[in-house]
């Protein structure tokens, strides 16, 4: 989806109402990916309004597409992303970007519709892996942590297949897009499949036979914004209005348990 069209499907939830101190006079152009992001933030639109913001939600199909309308000031923040993923796209971009508040963890997982589990994937066996470098980076270590390959210890956030240094079972790693990688599954033996793009491709949570876990993990999602805006006072009372029991009830209910709120 073009920036033009992601603007054109924008929607404004939330209205500024009089006798409440206005953070900010303006509206609030968040950038977010389509699908359930939308209705979790419609609850955080409702509670922006009850401190005096209006927020006009601006959802996006691809990844890419968010940061770089947030650093032409197209919107005023995204939440999206990790800081693996914000750091690959300082690095390729130069975008003066910094999270402010963090929103929700989700798991990627090892998927496979042949086998039951990580013992039964036999040699030689077919694995399909993201090939963006944040993502492929994390799928590598998600199969270093289910003992299928090994990476070397200063590997880092971002290693790619041809860091593999063990590979026992002499799988085949196929690095595939990202949205693509999901609807490959039923060519392949497994895959390390980001969840968004995994309820996309129809992958069910029986389906999936490894997954990450959440302590000391880099991939909790945030709310950014560009470096110069980080000290507005819209800032505070915007990431407020996630952090709140009704918004974390909404992530709970609509990834059924499988996403899990990353705030105190």
């Amino acid at each position: 989806m073009s920036l033009s069209t992601g603007l054109a499907g924008a929607a404004t939830f939330g209205l500024t109402r009089p006798g409440i101190a206005q953070a900010d006079t303006r509206t609030l152009k968040i950038g977010i990916m389509s699908g359930e992001d939308e209705d979790i933030w419609r609850t955080v639109s409702q509670n922006a309004a009850q401190r005096g913001l209006t927020l006009k939600i601006i959802p996006f199909s691809d990844y890419n597409t968010p940061n770089e309308a947030l650093s032409e000031h197209d919107v005023d923040a995204n939440a999206f992303q990790h800081r693996p993923f914000l750091d690959a796209q300082i690095k390729a971009h130069g975008y003066k970007i910094v999270p402010v508040g963090d929103t929700y963890f989700q798991p990627i997982g090892l998927y496979s519709r042949k086998w039951h589990s990580v013992n039964d994937i036999p040699p030689n066996a077919r694995i399909g892996i993201p090939n963006d470098p944040s993502n492929e980076g994390r799928a590598l270590h998600v199969l270093e942590t289910l003992g299928l390959i090994r990476l070397p210890s200063d590997s880092g956030l971002f290693p790619t297949a041809l860091d593999i240094t063990d590979n026992p079972r002499n799988l085949s790693i196929e690095e595939l897009d990202a949205g693509v990688v999901g609807r490959s599954l039923p060519d392949l033996d497994a895959a390390v499949v980001n969840m968004d793009w995994a309820r996309k491709a129809g992958i069910t949570e029986q389906e999936r036979i490894g997954v990450e876990g959440l302590q000391h993990n880099p991939y909790v999602n945030f709310i950014s914004v560009n470096e110069s805006d980080a000290g507005a006072d819209w800032v505070k009372p915007l990431v407020e209005s996630y952090h709140q029991p009704n918004v974390r009830q909404v992530i709970l209910d609509i990834y059924h348990g499988t996403v899990t709120p990353a705030w105190s």
